[in-house]
């Protein structure tokens, strides 16, 4: 049996603009909610992570299935597709051509996942990461992950290297933290605990000119490095970064 596809809204058509843009507001939200899940989910569930009935959820998805921005297995279960990959090569191009040889050295060199992370709003969204090649249990840190900005050590970093203007700006009701205050003293930015249980990550600023404020970073279960190890390894890494974009 065909699904019914009932209309989202009713109204003039002096009510289409608004229409239009919580249908485009709802597909983001479609394709923020599964880069969030570690499975893909049911359309119910997504109807259900949405808050609309499930005709709504599945138009939505077809238009996005069109555009190959979401697939779907055999089962019915939708996960991203190709063609948000594609996109996103495109999303800061130069600053994840400089990060990428730079990442996969750090990771390697001190067994962790390292990542670039980019401020968006009040959010830390992951932009570029790799995981270490040594043959223990590694953190996974995939792109498109996100988390609010007051919490994380990367979050912590690229609080540090905001002006009281900029902080302002993002109109946030948390105040910043005591610890983004002692990142230039300390020279890095620490959290265990915050995001993901049981894990801990070590951050710095990453200055771009003309880019969002970011932090380099890298997460891990443990180290035998030390925290200022770690600090100082992700300052140099940063330094050539902003080196090669210059």
């Amino acid at each position: 049996m065909s699904i019914p596809e009932f209309a989202e809204t009713s109204g003039s058509p002096a009510s289409a603009p608004a229409a239009h843009s919580q249908t485009l507001s709802r597909g983001i939200r479609v394709l923020e909610i599964l880069a969030e899940s570690d499975e893909p989910m049911s359309i119910l569930q997504l109807a259900a992570a949405l808050d609309v009935h499930r005709s709504i959820a599945y138009r939505i998805l077809r238009t996005l299935e069109d555009h190959g921005l979401v697939v779907r297995d055999p089962a019915g279960l939708v996960r991203l597709g190709p063609r948000l990959a594609a996109l996103a090569r495109g999303v800061s191009r130069d600053l994840q051509a400089a990060a990428l040889p730079v990442l996969t050295r750090i990771a390697h060199e001190l067994g962790m996942t390292a990542f670039v992370a980019v401020l968006d709003q009040g959010e830390v969204v992951t932009l570029v990461s790799i995981e270490s090649r040594q043959p223990h249990a590694t953190v996974v840190q995939r792109p498109g992950t996100r988390h609010p900005l007051h919490v994380g050590a990367p979050g912590i970093a690229i609080q540090s290297a905001l002006n009281a203007a900029q902080w302002a700006a993002l109109g946030l009701t948390e105040t910043r933290r005591s610890e983004a205050g002692e990142v230039a003293t300390v020279g890095y930015a620490s959290s265990h605990d915050e995001v993901i249980p049981g894990l801990s990550s070590i951050a710095v600023p990453l200055p771009v000119p003309g880019d969002s404020p970011a932090a380099i970073a890298v997460v891990y279960i443990s180290s035998l490095h030390s925290p200022a190890d770690i600090g100082a390894a992700l300052t140099e890494a940063a330094r050539t970064i902003v080196a090669e974009l210059s």
